[in-house]
């Protein structure tokens, strides 16, 4: 869903994409030309062989958010694209936390781990590493009670989202593009 911060709205973008080299490169390339800031950006295989599904999370008004749709449909990389800001949805992040830990703290750092349900995956005499999972206000909230107690280094994978509960029903055929380029045959749902 779209949230408001004090000066900047943003949106949540999913896009499903032909999985070959250089496909990011030219979509952060579209977006840098054109002005449109990506406040994150997550990657993956989907669940159709050869194509990766993005989530993008970008700031500004609806007019940026169509100027963004647009402009990526005009990429023949680009399957599909969906702005799920005002649908109902599912997201999440995954934080790795690296943070100062000793004898006297440790205890009190795996039952901040506990609490926030997340895992300790890394133990040093001098570090802890922990990786948990949530929306961004959980990672946000959990970090802040770490922070006194040094946090030395975090990784965020950024938002990934998907609809609640809903379902992309129709026939599967093959993309346009794969035909077009010789590339292995892509499947598409409609």
């Amino acid at each position: 869903m779209a949230s408001v911060d004090s000066k900047t709205e943003t949106h949540t973008i999913t896009a499903l994409v032909s999985d070959r080299p250089g496909v990011l490169t030219r979509i952060s390339g579209l977006f840098r030309r054109r002005g449109f800031n990506i406040a994150n950006l997550s990657v993956g295989r989907s669940e159709v062989p050869h194509l990766s599904r993005m989530t993008f999370v970008v700031e500004g008004d609806d007019y940026v958010v169509e100027q963004v749709t647009k402009q990526l449909y005009k990429l023949i990389d680009v399957v599909r694209v969906n702005d799920i800001s005002n649908e109902s949805i599912v997201t999440r992040e995954l934080a790795l936390i690296k943070v100062k830990a000793n004898a006297q703290n440790r205890a009190e750092l795996i039952e901040i781990a506990d609490i926030f349900r997340s895992n300790i995956i890394d133990v040093s005499t001098k570090m802890l590493i922990i990786e948990t999972t949530g929306d961004e206000e959980k990672i946000d909230a959990m970090l802040k009670l770490l922070k006194p107690f040094g946090v030395k280094e975090v990784m965020r994978t950024g938002r990934v989202a998907m609809g609640r509960g809903t379902m992309i029903t129709g026939s599967v055929k093959k993309s346009k593009d794969s035909a077009e380029k010789n590339a292995p045959d892509t499947q598409v749902i409609e």
